[in-house]
This record gives structure tokens, sequence and C-alpha cells, in this order.
């Protein structure tokens, strides 16, 4: 067919030339050829990779974003998805790749990082036995929990314990086992501002068994002796002391809260010989935890033990009347009496370590009573 096959009427009836419009046109539009208008009614088409975004309609359904196409903002209330499929609001706390999943590598890594070092052998130990890093990531997490949830146990007046230098701290002792001693040491290291580590002087009893005494010295505490009390005063220690021993913590429930005899100051001429303050130092809540009420002497003796105590709950629960009742517990810290007015030979002074051993003793008395009072109940109701 030539181009002049087909011919129609112009608008006054003048004929005009018609012209074939190729296939190709009709389906395609060139690139240098402008967009068009698109028709309310026309079907909606793919997009060229070149051609800009357009404006979407409020009733135009949703469609896949193209990796070109900058993100769009999300509304405040549109529902988030986590991993699994439900919905994430900010501030979840499962949030499985976030801050979360990156804090529990790190707690990984570290864990395998500690048990390496332990393998290998890799950490230190100090002159006496300290090693810090097991008493900080695993003895004292194992005691926190009882620290913080069962006895619930505040302090008062850390701030009188020195932070970066030697010190004594002179404490009643109670509470039939010792967990006194345990409680005193968590309260140093995490509520004093620079968590210290105390080194307490124990009997030699604690040492001659063999899991505690080996326990005893990886935590830091040493033998009650002379030497070793003014060894770690002169390294600028923190060195905690309880001089009524196991008369105090095994005095009997009725006389609960009364101290008994202080020895003869030996604590006292250690501080002086060092020019260290000595801290008083009163535990509350330690007298209601196993309450003695007898003591089975003749099986004691036969034990080696200094008492085998009577409690309302042991022998007759068995191993349930070892669990400490649940009491509320208050540490304070008197202010430091100093010592550094002295000189080193007054610590073989008699009277002198007496009348400072009455002081001490006298003060940390005050202090129980006070605490008592501020404490009240034992047992106060659970919340």
């Amino acid at each position: 067919m030539s181009e002049t096959a087909g011919r129609t009427g112009g608008p006054h009836g003048e004929p005009h030339e018609a012209r074939v419009i190729p296939i190709s046109r009709g389906r395609s539009r060139s690139a240098h050829e402008p967009p068009r208008d698109r028709s309310d009614h026309e079907p909606p088409r793919d997009r060229s990779d070149h051609e800009p975004p357009r404006d979407r309609s409020d009733h135009e359904p949703p469609r896949d974003r193209s990796d070109h196409e900058p993100p769009r903002d999300r509304s405040d209330h549109e529902p988030r998805q986590d991993p699994g499929g439900g919905p994430y609001a900010p501030g979840d706390d499962h949030d499985l790749w976030g801050d979360g999943g990156d804090d529990g590598d790190r707690r990984l890594a570290e864990l395998l990082a500690f048990l390496r070092r332990r393998l290998t052998g890799q950490y230190e130990v100090d002159e006496f036995g300290f090693d810090a890093e097991l008493t900080d990531k695993v003895l004292l997490e194992l005691i926190r929990p009882l620290y913080r949830h069962w006895f619930r146990v505040e302090t008062v007046g850390a701030e009188n314990v020195p932070g970066d230098s030697g010190a004594l701290v002179v404490a009643n002792h109670s509470g039939t086992i010792p967990v006194d001693a345990l409680m005193l040491q968590v309260a140093l290291h995490d509520d004093h501002p620079d968590r210290r580590a105390i080194r307490l002087l124990g009997a030699d009893l604690v040492y001659r068994l063999p899991v505690l005494g080996h326990l005893s010295r990886k935590t830091g505490h040493t033998l009650a002796c002379r030497e070793d009390a003014d060894r770690l005063l002169r390294k600028g220690e923190l060195v905690g002391v309880f001089p009524e021993g196991f008369k105090g913590v095994g005095k009997p429930f009725s006389e609960r809260y009364r101290l008994q005899r202080f020895g003869r100051g030996g604590f006292v001429a250690s501080a002086i010989r060092a020019g260290v303050p000595i801290v008083p130092c009163a535990i509350v809540g330690a007298e209601e935890i196993y309450p003695k009420i007898g003591d089975l002497r003749f099986l004691a003796r036969a034990l080696g033990l200094p008492y085998l105590p009577i409690t309302p709950l042991f022998p007759w629960f068995g191993p349930l009347g070892l669990v400490p009742l649940p009491s509320k517990w208050l540490i304070g810290f008197g202010e430091p009496i100093r010592t550094d007015e002295y000189a080193p030979g007054d610590a073989d002074d008699p009277m002198l370590v007496f009348n400072l051993t009455d002081q001490v003793r006298e003060v940390v008395q005050q202090q129980l009573n006070e605490l008592r009072l501020r404490r009240g109940h034992a047992f106060p109701p659970f919340l």
C-alpha cells in the first residue's frame, strides 16, 4: 500500500493525506520523547529506571521499593516487626539483632577469655594468694544475690573509708556462721565510691579447713597475726578485723548486739605502727539469721569446733535449717580514728593500746545501738 492510498475529508471537506503510523512507535516511546500525561483511567505500567519517581496517591496500593529509592519516613502509628515477625515497640528488650545481641556476644567472649586464662595459668596473685579476677568474676557474683535480694543490705557512711590509702576497719562479729564477713566484703566492693577490696584477718581455724582455707586466701584474706597485718597496712591495703572472734560470732541470741571483749588490742598496735586510721564499723542484721538458742558442746568438742549451735531450725529440719533467715541488714562506717599522731614506738605502750582499744569498742557499740533504732524490725514485710 502506498502512502497516498487512503484519504479523508478535512473540516471544510478538503481532502488531506493520511499517514501510516509505524507499529514500533505505537508500542514504545523514544528515550528522547517527553513523557505524556497519564489519564486517570489508564492502567498502571512499569516505570523506567530513568523516569523520576512520582507522588503516590493515598488510594494507590503499596509496591516494592527500588534499591535506588531513598527510604521513606515511618509513621509513629505504623507497627515495626522484629526478626520473629511480631510487633516491635521502641525500647523493647527483645531486639535480637540490636544491643542485646552485641552484649551477649561480648559476655560470651569475656567468659571464654576468662576460662582460657584459668586453664593456661595466665592470671596474677599477690604474695598472700589474693586472686582479684577470680574474686570479682566468680566469688562475689555468687554471694551478691544474697547481699542484694535476701538480706537487702544498706550501707551508711561508706565515704568514711579512705579510697586510696591504708586503713583498718574494726567491726562487730555475730551470726553463728560468719556470713557478716562476706557481706562486709561485698559492701566495700560494690557500695564504696572507689570499690575497695578488703583484706580480712581470720582465725587459724579457718585456714586449717581444706576448702574454706583455700578460698579465703584466694579472696584476699589472711591469718590474723601481727606480721601479715603490718605488711598489708604498710602496702596501703584496706584491712578488716573482728576483735570479738568466736566469742562474738557464737554468742547466744539473748546477748545479741552486746559487744564481747576486744582481746588485747593487737589490731590497734598494728594501726599505730603503720600510721593508718581506724574505721569503726557496725553490722546490724547478722544476729537474726541463725538465732542461737543452744549449744551441742560435747559434739562440738569431738569435732574440734568452738561450738555447734542449736537454732529454731537446726538440726530439726536437717539441711533446710542451714538456710539463713532473711533479716534486714544495715552496715555503717563511722568517722576514722587517727593514729598518725603517735610514734611507731607507741605501739609497745600497753596503756595507750588499751585505752585506744576501749575507745574503738565504745564507738562501735554506740553505732550498733543507733543502727538498730534506724532499722526497726528485723523482718519487715516484703513488698
